[in-house]
Order: C-alpha cells, then sequence, then structure tokens
C-alpha cells in the first residue's frame, strides 16, 4: 500500500474526508478530535515561540509541570 500526504484547507477538509471516506481502496487511518487539537494547539505555540511572540519554556520547568 502506498502512502499520500495531502494539504487540504480547513474549510474543505470536511468534505474531502466524507468524500474519500467513499472509496472502498483507500483506507484512512482514524485520530482523536481530541488529540488532533491538542496537537493543532501546540504547533501553533511552537509558531508564536519562533516569531517571538510567545516566551519560551526552559526543559526543566516542562517536565516539572508533571
Amino acid at each position: 500500500m502506498k502512502q499520500l500526504t495531502l494539504n487540504i484547507d480547513s474549510n474543505k477538509f470536511k468534505t474531502f474526508l466524507e468524500f474519500v471516506k467513499t472509496l472502498d481502496y483507500v483506507e484512512i487511518e482514524e485520530i482523536d478530535g481530541k488529540t488532533l487539537e491538542e496537537l493543532q494547539i501546540s504547533l501553533r505555540q511552537v509558531k508564536l515561540m519562533q516569531e517571538g511572540k510567545l516566551e519560551k519554556q526552559s526543559a526543566e520547568d516542562f517536565l516539572n509541570e508533571f
């Protein structure tokens, strides 16, 4: 089986996903919605840190949160 990565506009994603699910030869790996949302938040935070708009946290402080 081959794998393909696509970049799709957010406003068209749901429609595209529903279409792809109708294809019997395509396998879609489901992702937990909460996990995906947390990943998107994390990526936005990283981008803000790279732009200098959000203060970076030390590894020690991060590890001490848990």
